[in-house]
C-alpha cells in the first residue's frame, strides 16, 4: 500500500469514527433533552396540584366560614332578615369558587385525589343545602331560631369533616408529603 492509499483510507476511518462520535454524542443529547422535558412536565404537574390542592382546601374552609357567620346570625334571639343577608349573600357566593377549585383538581389528578375531592364537594353541598334551607325558613317565618334546621344544619357541619380530612391525606399522598 502506498503512502496515497493509506492516507485515503486513514482519512475515511478518521471520518467514521467523528462521524459515530458525533451521533453518539447527538443522540445523548437527544436522550437528555427529553428526560430534562420530562422533568420539566412533572415539576409542572407538582405546582398545578399542590395550587389547586390548596385552592380546594382554602375555598372549602371559606365556604364553611362563610355558612358559620351566617348560622350565628340566625341564632341570636331577635335577630332580623336584615341582618342575614350579608352573611346569606357571602355564603352563597363562596360556593362558586369552591365549586371551581374542585373541578380544578379533578383535571390535574391523579384519580384518588379527584374521587377524594368530589366526596367532600358532596359533603359541601349538603352543608350549603342545609344552611340554606335554614335561610329560607327563616325569611319565610321571620326567626332565625330554628332549632331542626340549626340540628340538621350542625349534621352537615359533622359529616363534611371526614371527607374534609380524607381529601388532605390523599394529597398529601399524590404530592408525596407522607413521611
Amino acid at each position: 500500500m502506498d503512502a496515497g492509499t493509506a492516507a485515503v483510507i486513514g482519512a475515511a476511518i478518521g471520518t467514521l469514527g467523528g462521524f459515530g462520535g458525533g451521533l453518539v454524542t447527538a443522540m445523548s443529547q437527544g436522550s437528555q433533552q427529553r428526560r430534562q422535558r420530562q422533568i420539566d412536565r412533572e415539576l409542572r404537574l407538582e405546582e398545578a396540584r399542590r395550587d389547586a390542592y390548596g385552592a380546594c382546601i382554602s375555598t372549602s374552609k371559606q365556604v364553611s366560614a362563610a355558612w358559620w357567620k351566617l348560622a350565628a346570625s340566625l341564632r341570636v334571639e331577635g335577630s332580623t332578615e336584615e341582618q342575614w343577608r350579608e352573611p346569606a349573600a357571602d355564603a352563597h357566593a363562596a360556593w362558586a369558587p369552591f365549586s371551581s377549585a374542585v373541578a380544578e383538581v379533578t383535571v390535574v389528578g391523579p384519580a384518588f385525589v379527584a374521587d377524594a375531592a368530589d366526596a367532600l364537594r358532596r359533603a359541601m353541598y349538603r352543608l350549603d343545602m342545609a344552611g340554606t334551607a335554614w335561610h329560607e325558613a327563616a325569611r319565610r317565618t321571620g326567626v332565625g331560631r330554628l332549632e331542626d334546621l340549626d340540628a340538621r344544619y350542625m349534621r352537615a357541619v359533622e359529616a363534611k369533616r371526614a371527607p374534609g380530612s380524607a381529601f388532605q391525606t390523599a394529597a398529601r399522598r399524590a404530592l408525596q408529603a407522607e413521611s
